[in-house]
């Protein structure tokens, strides 16, 4: 008894059918991204086009708040600021991050304790985080300025001085952020094949060699993602300077995003808060662009 198979329909040539079924899995994710993402994302952008306040009303004025920005030397020392810091934060952030990285990369109880202790940091709210620097740091009964009385010496104002506040906010975001670098290049470096340092062993390569030929271009996709998440993250500072300086002094440690608070929220100029928002994110933008551009370009030239 013979069996025939069933026909099975041609699909014409250079035509694809779509496949539909996997719509309702990702249907609560679309809404829950379209309604707090996208929908608020357009909403700031019409409303940086109006004048407008806390109480409703809102007149259109184009891009005049826009002009008004450029124009506004508060906005513009808060943007140096705030490039200012990621300077010194980012490439400390990523440096510390791999040496750490490297050094407790084994599966050592004690490195495993020491992860646990850099790590924990990074979980302590910024509340908890700037209320501890603060009292190392304040020129008046601080923990460093007590030391340097003691020792007769005179206490240095990390936080009065213009061109100290800023490097103390740093390295207090530092201390605090350290951990999740130090994380994602532990994770980069256990996937290192063991090979490659078993074969460079036997032709003698020194650490140096063994860092610069194995390691760096086996984790350089980690060292893009540190990069660029640390980016985004930075100028994105609020907290630190909020607490511990206020902006001050003279707006020395004021970030784009205390401007948009003290705009929004201080002097109820939304729609001036919402152009300055505006500029973040497409300062925030480009910068993760270049980086991601650059990363890619050494990637295809490797």
């Amino acid at each position: 008894m013979s069996t025939q198979a069933p026909a099975v329909a041609a699909r014409p040539p250079g035509r694809r059918t779509r496949d539909w079924s996997g719509l309702p899995f990702v249907t609560p994710y679309l809404f829950v991204f379209v309604t707090f993402l996208i929908g608020p994302m357009i909403a700031g952008v019409i409303l940086s086009l109006y004048k407008a306040d806390l109480f409703g009303g809102a007149t259109f004025v184009g891009v005049e708040n826009y002009v008004r920005l450029m124009r506004d030397q508060v906005f513009v020392q808060a943007v140096g600021n705030s490039f200012y810091f990621v300077v010194l934060t980012v490439p400390s952030l990523a440096l510390l991050g791999l040496l750490l990285a490297l050094a407790l990369n084994s599966q050592t109880r004690t490195a495993a304790i020491l992860r646990g202790v850099f790590f924990a940091s990074s979980v302590l709210s910024v509340t908890v985080v700037t209320l501890i620097w603060r009292m190392v740091l304040i020129s008046d009964g601080g923990l460093i300025a007590n030391g340097l009385e003691a020792s007769g010496q005179s206490p240095i104002p990390f936080l009065d001085d213009p061109g100290l506040v800023m490097p103390a906010i740093a390295l207090t975001t530092v201390w605090w952020c350290l951990g999740l670098p130090m994380m994602i290049f532990l994770a980069a470096l256990q996937q290192v094949p063991k090979e490659l340092y078993e074969a460079a062993a036997l032709d003698r390569a020194g650490p140096l060699i063994r860092l610069w030929r194995i390691t760096l271009p086996s984790i350089r996709r980690a060292v893009a993602l540190v990069v660029v998440i640390q980016i985004v993250l930075q100028f994105q500072l609020f907290g630190q300077a909020q607490l511990m300086t206020q902006g001050g002094p003279n707006g020395a440690s004021r970030p784009i995003v205390l401007f948009i608070y003290e705009v929004g929220f201080r002097r109820w100029d939304i729609g001036y808060a919402a152009a300055a928002s505006q500029i973040l994110f497409a300062i925030i933008l480009m910068a993760a662009m270049v980086q991601f551009l650059i990363a890619r370009t050494r990637e295809e030239q490797s």
